[in-house]
């Protein structure tokens, strides 16, 4: 049974960090591409990060150079440090494993950025 199980949402006052784990089970980890994504209320899902088996990564234009996703020293894990943090970070972040035609999804952990 494939698992992605996404923590480290939280309550943080803009300026301030956060970093969100996704452990991935069953599933191959190392041919997979990761990603993450978030969703606003009201709003659609939309990509924040991925990265592939490779190590090759692509943001979205509104978190460049304050955000990373990396492939972590733990076992089947991707990490998304988010820095600087601003109100419109606050969303629903989603774990996402894509290859080929196989697409798993995490139940999402909830990062609200707020003073």
């Amino acid at each position: 049974q494939v698992q992605l199980v996404e923590s480290g949402g939280d309550l943080v006052q803009p300026g301030g960090s956060l970093r969100l784990s996704c452990a991935a089970s069953g599933i191959s980890f190392s041919i997979y591409a990761m990603g993450w994504y978030r969703q606003a209320p009201g709003k659609q899902r939309e990509l924040v990060a991925t990265i592939t088996r490779g190590g090759s990564t692509n943001y979205a234009d509104s978190v460049k150079g304050r955000f990373t996703i990396s492939r972590g020293n733990a076992p089947n894990t991707v990490y998304l440090q988010m820095n600087s943090l601003k109100p419109e970070d606050t969303a629903v972040y989603y774990c996402n494993a894509v290859y080929l035609s196989q697409n798993y999804w995490g139940q999402g952990t909830q990062v609200t950025v707020s003073s």
